[in-house]
């Protein structure tokens, strides 16, 4: 184990204070990622903050109308949570879809946001990878590469963003309410997660003395028509080789409105403006899902091992928005574990 210091912040001014002092500082709240990257030596913080004890856990109505939730909230907590299992069903099927019931009671809403790739070269300290350290190489490139992304990839990079909950954040369309050591602002979920580009390190927005402190749901929370399908090797606690978040509005036999995210083929939770645009006016049939799909899919490209994502993901998007069209959503079998 490596030597490092230990804090407690008892309020975000704190904790930003602490972080700002100690940019290779990292945040610690449940850790159920960062204790794992300690042990493999892929972190090697100089300082832990603990947050634990931060007042960010309420879920609350805003005054728009839509819900705000607690950095620390956790996501056990989260997914039963009332106003969430009755608004944003979407959201709740996603976490309760990731992970067991005992990392979901440890694990926060803030730090689902921050988890790393699970790729196994990024682990592996034995191997180059940029992510790790920006300059060695990509060992997943050419390498065993089935469970890697097919799109927004880059030279230097192709591993996944592992996140369930991701997905559903990112097709609602929620922003992320984030502190710094001189201001706050608000991060449209889209803006908040990086591709990897030739930094992929870089996994998100943040600036190095930010927290989170909450993520706001919008009022529209598709309750009637949503699907979430997880595609996995295992059915129990495995990630996602490719998961389809899908949210529809529908007037009368028309869509009129569409969402439309995937997880486990990016380095973020992939979503395309012009696919749920091509929905709009559209009936809600298979031939219109299969051109939202195809236009999602469109820049699309494997490294070799992972080719049968691609109509792996075709399929899966035509099969989720047929699920939220005939309000017919994908039970989760843990779902039925309380």
């Amino acid at each position: 184990m490596n030597n490092f210091d230990y804090a407690r912040a008892s309020d975000v001014a704190e904790a930003v204070k602490l972080k700002a002092a100690v940019p290779e500082a990292r945040f610690i709240a449940g850790g159920t990622n960062l204790i794992d990257l300690m042990k493999y030596h892929v972190e090697q913080p100089r300082q832990l903050i603990d947050i634990s004890r931060l007042p960010l856990t309420k879920v609350e109505e805003t005054s728009a109308g839509g819900v705000r939730i607690g950095a620390l909230v956790p996501n056990s907590t989260l997914a039963y949570h009332p106003a969430i299992e009755s608004r944003y069903p979407l959201l709740a099927s996603a976490i309760l879809a990731g992970a067991s019931a005992q990392l979901r009671n440890m694990a926060s809403t803030g730090g689902n946001l921050l988890q790393r790739t699970r790729c196994a070269y990024f682990y592996d300290v034995a191997t180059p990878c940029n992510k790790r350290t920006p300059g060695a190489g990509c060992s997943a490139i050419d390498g065993l590469n089935r469970g890697h992304a097919i799109l927004g990839t880059s030279a230097d990079c192709i591993a996944t963003h592992p996140s369930d909950m991701c997905v559903a954040l990112a097709a609602l369309g929620a922003t992320v309410h984030v502190t710094g050591a001189s201001s706050e602002r608000l991060i449209a979920f889209a803006d908040f997660h990086r591709l990897p580009g030739d930094r992929p390190d870089l996994d998100n927005t943040l600036r190095a003395d930010e927290i989170i402190t909450a993520i706001e749901l919008p009022p529209q929370g598709f309750a009637s028509h949503h699907s979430y399908l997880k595609i996995r090797d295992r059915l129990s606690y495995a990630f996602a080789l490719v998961s389809v978040a899908a949210a529809l509005d529908l007037d009368g036999s028309q869509i009129r409105e569409a969402r439309l995210a995937l997880g486990g083929v990016a380095h973020k939770p992939w979503r395309n403006q012009a696919a749920e645009d091509t929905l709009r006016g559209q009936a809600p049939d298979p031939q219109a899902f299969g051109r939202a799909a195809d236009i999602l899919l469109k820049e699309a490209k494997s490294s070799g091992h992972n080719a049968f994502k691609i109509p792996l993901a075709r399929r899966a998007i035509v099969r989720t928005l047929t699920q939220a069209a005939n309000a017919t959503p994908q039970i989760q079998a843990i779902k039925t574990i309380r």
